[in-house]
């Protein structure tokens, strides 16, 4: 089971993404702006996030932004969703650009083939960064004296 975060400040279309997903065995935490999704995924270490790109306060570009700002968080796949032209350039803040209104087969099209990307690992050759240290390992005790 995956965990996905599903941000938007429209709260009738994400509680009914949230439903969808959940029906379709994911565990979804749901954030209503982009300065609550990065709480919320300091916290939980989402799979996948999934956000809007307008909102009020915090938006979708300045949240991918933050998140590339921690090693725990950088490497989490982000999929935009917006109902403006996607920029004329791919941006390397998000992984997939959807336009809205967003049907839900292609939002799970999309999320299945990132889950399946990150579940793979990285290709042969590739550089592996070391894997972020986690807040909530102990301090040796050798550093305490």
């Amino acid at each position: 089971m995956s965990t996905i975060l599903l941000v938007d400040d429209e709260v009738d279309s994400l509680w009914l993404f949230k439903l969808v997903l959940e029906e379709r065995g994911h565990h979804v935490i749901v954030a209503e702006d982009g300065n609550a999704a990065l709480a919320k995924a300091s916290r939980w270490l989402p799979d996948l996030i999934v956000t809007d790109w307008n909102m009020p306060g915090t938006d979708g570009v300045e949240l991918c932004q933050r998140l590339k700002c921690y090693p725990a968080l950088a490497q989490i796949p982000v999929v935009m969703a917006s109902g403006q032209t996607p920029p004329a350039q791919k941006s390397t803040l998000w992984n997939v650009f959807i336009s809205k209104p967003v049907e839900f087969d292609t939002l799970e099209s999309v999320i299945d083939s990132l889950l399946m990307k990150r579940l793979a690992g990285p290709r042969p050759g590739t550089h592996v960064p070391a894997p972020p240290a986690s807040r909530w390992l102990p301090i040796p005790r050798k550093l305490w004296a």
